[in-house]
């Protein structure tokens, strides 16, 4: 779970980016935050992912208080997240398995964990046969599938998608959501930032919409409209 209560950020160069903002997704939840650049998306997700500190106010993730959180607590704190960026940032030179295989040796996975959980993720997110392929070899979309399959494969409690979608053609990026979408059903949290209409309004799930560092709207379905700016 994620919550938010009276968070503010302000930068050293003296932008308040948050204004207060509360904010509570429960384990299971499916969350698309949107709001025009600048609004505050991108600062709630570094504060998520600890990259930053909220000037005030309260944060905990996934029982972490992150008020309080030690240095050394922080990367057992991330790995109950798994986060997919809009550029892929895969390992060119590493084949899709081995893609998978660093991101979990790199929290201590055995090699028998490796060759057991990385096949069963890339069925999952539909590249079953695409393990010795290099990223190059792969299409845009089944780039993102291999970020999707890299991000699920600690089995996180929570999936993190900034912008998953944003360099991608509307079917390419419809099998992704759907794809994310499934993955929820499994019972992982997903939060999805997103500046896709159309997508957001495709799938009834809980939108909340962020503006000028605070929360203007948050409920299910409907609020995305043509006359919504984000």
């Amino acid at each position: 779970m994620i919550k938010l209560i009276g968070v503010q950020k302000e930068y050293d160069n003296g932008t308040k980016a948050l204004k207060g903002v509360d904010l509570q997704i429960n384990d299971g939840e499916f969350v698309f935050l949107v709001g025009p650049s600048g609004s505050g998306k991108s600062t709630i997700l570094k504060l998520i992912t600890a990259e930053v500190a909220p000037t005030s106010g309260s944060l905990r993730v996934n029982g972490y208080n992150l008020n309080t959180i030690r240095p050394r607590q922080v990367p057992y704190m991330r790995r109950t997240l798994g986060v997919i960026f809009q550029d892929f940032r895969l390992i060119e030179k590493k084949t899709v398995y081995e893609n998978l295989a660093f991101a979990m040796r790199a929290i201590g996975a055995t090699q028998r964990d490796i060759r057991k959980r990385a096949p069963y993720v890339l069925e999952l997110v539909g590249l079953a046969g695409k393990e010795d392929n290099f990223p190059s070899e792969l299409s845009g979309g089944e780039q993102q599938r291999v970020a999707v399959a890299r991000a699920l494969v600690n089995n996180p409690i929570m999936i993190v998608a900034d912008e998953p979608t944003g360099n991608l053609d509307p079917q390419r990026s419809l099998e992704i959501m759907t794809l994310l979408e499934r993955i929820n059903t499994l019972g992982t949290t997903v939060l999805v930032v997103t500046h896709e209409k159309d997508l957001v309004n495709r799938f009834s799930k809980r939108v909340v919409a962020i503006e000028s560092g605070r929360v203007i709207s948050d409920g299910m379905g409907g609020y995305y409209n043509e006359e919504t700016e984000v």
